[in-house]
């Protein structure tokens, strides 16, 4: 397999954009061990393969809906551009480069890598039945800001899961709306999602206070930690973009609209990176 559908299949842009959320946790740890460069290229390394074994893991599970999928019938399994073989392959050893990455930082983020590897395994089975995939999702990412704080400190702490609710929040709230694309779908197949199972009012609802949610999660860390102000800045910027996405994610005229609203989120990790980069170094 190339690189170009190596990258399609895992997709790799999703996998820069998750990077942050794994720097984010570094930075908040309180302690030197967080200038470390050792932790920061294996938390890169714990967080590239961890990306790649759930993309993998997701891609063959579900090969058979995605083939049926007009949105998604081009995905690479699906086109006959890898087999599920090589597709298995590419998760299990990513999945081991997890647990060899996780060892070299510290012996909690060890036992916690199983947790992780179960946790990518199961989340394209939970869509089957039960419309909280949204909130699996979002457990799943939460595990990124989790990990670089525990990969510094080697404990758990309050810090950490705060950080984690926010991103779970986030991605939940995002995920409902991404859900929006499959709703018609979905019922067809007796999949469950909020939109398809409670429609498409109250979905939006829900992922509105998701996103109020996260941004009080983003708030409560940085009280806790006492940050200045390019974070508080940062949260801002973050504040605005939720606000804009809640509003086009209602236009009459969806898929543009959704393309739309992807576009904008990408600009959320990026914020929440530079001003906790900012606020931590100098």
């Amino acid at each position: 397999m190339g690189f170009k559908k190596f990258s399609n299949l895992i997709m790799i842009e999703q996998t820069l954009f998750a990077l942050p959320f794994a720097y984010i946790g570094i930075l908040f740890a309180d302690s030197p061990k967080n200038k470390s460069i050792s932790i920061w290229i294996f938390a890169t390394i714990a967080l590239i393969s961890a990306r790649t074994a759930g993309m993998s893991f997701n891609r063959v599970i579900d090969a058979n809906i995605d083939a049926k999928n007009p949105r998604t019938k081009d995905r690479t399994i699906p086109k006959g551009e890898a087999t599920k073989t090589e597709v298995w392959l590419i998760g299990i050893l990513s999945s081991l480069v997890l647990i060899l990455s996780s060892y070299l930082l510290n012996s909690l983020c060890f036992y916690l890598s199983f947790a992780a590897v179960f946790l990518l395994f199961t989340y394209s089975y939970f869509k089957r039945f039960s419309s909280s995939s949204h909130f699996y999702l979002g457990l799943v990412e939460a595990a990124a800001p989790i990990g670089g704080y525990l990969a510094v400190t080697g404990k758990f702490s309050l810090v950490p899961f705060i950080l984690g609710s926010a991103i779970l929040l986030w991605i939940a709230g995002l995920d409902i709306v991404y859900a929006l694309l499959d709703k018609d779908f979905d019922r067809k197949e007796n999949l469950h999602s909020l939109p398809s199972s409670y429609g498409e009012n109250k979905a939006l609802k829900i992922s509105t206070v998701c996103y109020i949610l996260s941004i009080g999660s983003m708030i409560a860390a940085g009280l806790i930690t006492g940050k200045s102000i390019p974070y508080w800045i940062a949260i801002a910027c973050i504040t605005f973009v939720f606000t804009y996405q809640q509003i086009i994610a209602r236009s009459k005229d969806l898929e543009p609209a959704l393309n739309k609203f992807f576009k904008i989120n990408m600009y959320v990790s990026p914020f929440l990176l530079i001003g906790t980069f900012i606020d931590v170094i100098f």
